[in-house]
């Protein structure tokens, strides 16, 4: 038996922890705090005189309906974003685990992705769909599809779903690709011994033991497309036409770096931190319960 590892000097552990937690408490703990501590004043343009106004930034903010479309968008946007990226992404690791010639090339391109910012992800899609000069874009219009993403709300949304989906495929793709590699074949050969077909040894074998692995995407996915979307927005659309892509975070942005409001800004800020909070403690709560563990 393995003796319990132990340290000669009792400050070293501490020492050795000291600076992850000072980067935390820098730079997500003390912002936090601060937003926490903005969204209950209000300071005059200048900031030179603040007032405490406790919840009146949240009433104004449930009592605005730019603000109140702003969530419902970031709703669907996330749904779909989460939900489109986690089934290709699944679809293309479970091609990738087949035995394929020159499969190391696949995967290899297939994470490439990855490496790329989601802001310069997006400026791809913004040459490929741009309407004056995008390839694509002008392939839609000589097949009669008028494409204007500048203009139609509901392109722009679709245009800026794409890109964050096509930047997070290849990280869903690295851990459905090890969560495949890691269950046992002779579970699979067992089900087909038993006549199951490839679809049904999948979804009755595969898929309840890729569980851990779909699980943990779902949160991570819930928070990047909460969070880490608005480089592609920012790049592809603005927010708009018209506010059609202007979700929380976005909105978050404009109106504190851009409207300067920023006692509203630290409020949507708080209100947005509490939303993602609940959505996974949500997660945990009723979507771990069918995770199937090894």
């Amino acid at each position: 038996m393995k003796g319990k590892a132990t340290f000669s000097n009792k400050f070293l552990p501490y020492l050795l922890v000291a600076p992850q937690i000072i980067v935390t408490a820098v730079f997500f703990v003390w912002p936090a705090v601060q937003a926490i501590q903005q969204s209950v004043l209000r300071s005059d343009p200048f900031g030179l005189r603040t007032t405490f106004v406790g919840l009146d930034n949240f009433r104004a903010l449930f009592a605005d309906p730019y603000y109140l479309g702003s969530v419902r968008l970031s709703f669907l946007f996330s749904a779909a974003v989460a939900l489109t990226a986690l089934s290709v992404a699944l679809l293309l690791a479970v091609m990738a685990n087949k035995p394929l010639r020159g499969a190391k090339v696949y995967k290899t391109l297939l994470i490439w992705p990855y490496a790329l910012a989601p802001a310069m992800a997006a400026v791809l899609w913004l040459f490929l769909f741009q309407p004056s000069i995008g390839i694509l874009a002008r392939g839609l219009q000589d097949i009669g599809i008028h494409w204007n993403y500048t203009l139609n709300g509901g392109q722009a949304l679709l245009l800026v779903i794409l890109a964050s989906v096509w930047k997070q495929v290849s990280y869903n793709f690295i851990f459905f690709l090890a969560g495949l590699q890691a269950i046992p074949k002779s579970l699979i050969e067992a089900a087909r011994v038993d006549g199951a077909t490839s679809t049904r040894a999948f979804w009755s074998v595969v898929f309840p033991l890729l569980t851990p692995t779909t699980f943990f995407l779902v949160v991570m996915n819930t928070v990047y497309a909460f969070f880490d979307t608005f480089g592609a927005i920012d790049a592809l659309t603005k927010g708009g036409p018209g506010k059609a892509t202007e979700t929380m975070v976005y909105k978050l942005y404009v109106d504190g770096f851009k409207n300067f409001k920023i006692n509203s800004s630290a409020a949507q800020s708080v209100i947005l931190m509490a939303l993602v909070i609940v959505l996974t403690a949500f997660q945990f709560r009723f979507i771990e319960r069918r995770v199937h563990y090894l």
